[in-house]
């Protein structure tokens, strides 16, 4: 299993255009709205706006890392990688570990370069709210992997990676990631795949406030309305994904 570990993860970070996307973009993203804006050195919490943007960011990228190896792996499965594999003694369940944690490996990439952008900049927090986010961060991420392997399996080509990544970012601005949202939009942001993961992030940041942009007013997030959606989307990505592989079974 390390063996194989090791090739999938050369393998993964052989692909430099993939890396900039999910390693480059984020980070600029961090320095745009989160370095050069004035509002960064405000205080918010346990920190200040830089970090609260420098973890979004992170969890964007970390997710953007597994959807695309879960997406990968369900697209080999089904073409030739995945019918030599079929050859090999090595079980499904072998086969999905090792993906989860090459993409649990990747994703730990732009967090690890976002974190370490952010502490040389502006983002500023007490000591232990940065390991935390950042395990956080990495933890929720790996629900996308579950997410990627199921759009791998509905689409079955190629373009399932392109699709699924596409959809990462419109789940972003749903998610109250990428801007603060307000009003109705916020209400409907707590039932999107992103909100519940970057809300549990930003946590030891904000222990659980956050600001309506259209009014003013502190926000209380309730644990349970986060954890609750986490939750859900990892039933749903869950059960999805399993349904999708024992398809694909019954087709070959």
């Amino acid at each position: 299993m390390g063996t194989y570990f090791a090739l999938e993860l050369k393998r993964a970070l052989r692909d430099p255009s993939a890396l900039m996307f999910t390693i480059g973009i984020p980070a600029f993203m961090y320095y745009i709205f989160g370095v050069s804006m004035e509002w960064g050195t405000y205080d918010i919490g346990n920190g200040n706006v830089s970090m609260y943007v420098m973890i979004n960011m992170a969890a964007y990228g970390a997710v953007t890392a597994t959807t695309s190896v879960g997406g990968l792996a369900a697209v080999e499965r089904m073409q030739g990688w995945g019918r030599q594999l079929g050859l090999t003694p090595m079980p499904d369940s072998r086969f999905v570990i090792t993906k989860a944690l090459v993409g649990t490996a990747v994703a730990a990439l732009p967090i690890a370069l976002i974190y370490l952008i952010g502490y040389f900049s502006d983002a500023q927090a007490i000591g232990w709210v940065w390991p935390a986010s950042a395990g956080l961060v990495l933890l929720g991420a790996m629900l996308f992997s579950l997410y990627g392997l199921m759009v791998g399996f509905l689409f079955r080509s190629e373009n399932a990676v392109g699709i699924a990544s596409g959809m990462v970012v419109i789940f972003g601005f749903l998610g109250n990631v990428f801007m603060p949202l307000s009003g109705a939009m916020l209400t409907f942001s707590k039932f999107t795949p992103l909100y519940g993961l970057a809300a549990l992030a930003r946590r030891p940041l904000t222990e659980g406030n956050d600001l309506d942009q259209s009014t003013g007013e502190l926000i209380v997030q309730p644990l349970w309305q986060i954890l609750a959606n986490v939750g859900a989307w990892l039933l749903i990505f869950g059960v999805a994904a399993i349904l999708l592989v024992r398809r694909s079974r019954e087709r070959q």
